[in-house]
């Protein structure tokens, strides 16, 4: 019985991984817009900068200003699209860390709740009678 329910908790494990990564990369590609076309415009706008289009170039033959045509002349150190990575991923953990703390405080206030004690069993409270009886006598 016990390797069973083993084999059943296995398989809920397997699924519950499952579509967490479904789940996840979908989630990826809502902080990609939301960082690509929300965020990134909006400091660019307030700072007049435009990460896409940071890099350093690694070629002497690189003259492009733009981060595309620059790519097409040599190489490019494109440090502003790992800018735009990395806020990507500060968005994904921090939802993520939200995510875990709720689950663990709702699990804490689920531990919370004192469980009521079992009713004695009819022999045992036979027993306690007897033992009751004996003692007065």
């Amino acid at each position: 019985m016990l390797k069973e329910f083993r084999d059943f908790a296995m398989k809920g494990n397997v699924i519950d991984l499952a579509v967490g990564i479904v789940i996840g990369a979908a989630f990826t590609g809502i902080v990609n817009s939301l960082v690509n076309d929300i965020i990134m415009p909006i400091i660019g706008m307030l700072g007049g900068l435009d990460f896409n289009n940071y890099f350093i170039a690694l070629a002497k033959s690189v003259t492009a200003t733009n981060l595309a045509d620059a790519k097409k002349q040599g190489a490019v150190l494109a440090y502003g699209s790992f800018l735009t990575l990395v806020v990507n991923f500060i968005i994904v953990a921090f939802v993520l860390f939200m995510v875990i703390r709720t689950m663990n405080q709702l699990k804490r206030k689920e531990e919370a709740k004192p469980a009521e004690p079992p009713k004695p069993s009819a022999e045992v409270v036979l027993l306690t009678e007897i033992r009751d009886l004996l003692k007065k006598s």
